[in-house]
């Protein structure tokens, strides 16, 4: 009795399925995927089913190559003779099954890749799209809120504007810059962001209320803090800023649309 065939072909079976579903999720956890396991199998063995559905059906169209289930029973079964008997059946065409199992392979990693470009492009992920329910990418919350995906074509920020407090040498240092690019790490985890244009102050200079040039002191706050925000900044010579997320105290998110 041979078990090893049975479970290579179920390998084979399935395997375009997990491939598909790999492609397909857009994740920002690349270590350790903790999803269910039972939820794993279940959406990887739909997909499966249906691209072998749709695999099957186009041979049977265009090549006039028909599936025969006696034959696939037979060969995950555990009776030898049966096993041998489906060998024998298929032996002589090697070279279509060659083709079939590499062909499905590599349409669960190209479809895949296409559909989710399809999603981004028609923004059927976006938060307020009727069918976000079934096709956002729930795994990458950074994706969503560091690229501005979820504002519609007409309102999607020409650039977003990242300010975070550091803690250098014991002193708290605002930095901020316009966000070029990002990345997570395999835990998914943001692990540090790309700044263009940064420059930096320290919050102190916050502490007291500044009355140069004639402006007002504590009761005209807020004219204030708009008249003089540059006045207390330094740029940050150099064409790009890295910040760690994990040296970051806070970290603060805008949108500009000019």
């Amino acid at each position: 009795m041979n078990l090893a065939l049975p479970a290579l072909v179920v390998f084979l079976i399935l395997l375009p399925g997990f491939l598909f579903r790999s492609r397909f999720k857009h994740v920002e956890l690349t270590s350790l995927d903790y999803s269910p396991f039972g939820e794993v199998v279940v959406e990887a063995t739909t997909w499966a089913a249906i691209l072998h559905a749709i695999w099957i059906a186009g041979a049977a169209f265009f090549f006039e190559n028909y599936f025969d289930i006696g034959i696939l029973l037979k060969l995950i079964s555990a009776h030898q003779a049966s096993q041998a008997d489906a060998i024998k059946e298929i032996s002589g065409k090697a070279d279509q099954v060659e083709v079939y199992f590499a062909s499905i392979i590599f349409g669960a990693y190209v479809i895949p890749t296409v559909l989710r470009w399809g999603i981004k492009e028609l923004r059927l992920d976006r938060i307020d799209s009727f069918a976000a329910r079934y096709f956002r990418f729930h795994k990458a919350p950074w994706y969503y809120l560091l690229t501005g995906a979820d504002f519609s074509e007409e309102e999607q920020p020409d650039f977003i504007y990242i300010s975070a407090i550091v803690d250098v040498a014991g002193d708290a240092v605002l930095y901020k810059g316009i966000l070029d690019e990002f990345f997570v790490n395999a835990d998914g985890v943001l692990d540090r962001l790309i700044l263009q244009d940064v420059s930096r102050r320290p919050i102190g200079a916050d502490k007291s209320a500044e009355t140069a040039d004639g402006l007002a002191s504590a009761d005209s706050s807020a004219t204030a803090s708009a008249a003089l925000p540059q006045s207390r900044f330094y740029p940050v010579d150099g064409d790009y800023f890295v910040l760690r997320y994990s040296e970051a105290i806070t970290l603060n998110i805008q949108y500009i649309k000019l």
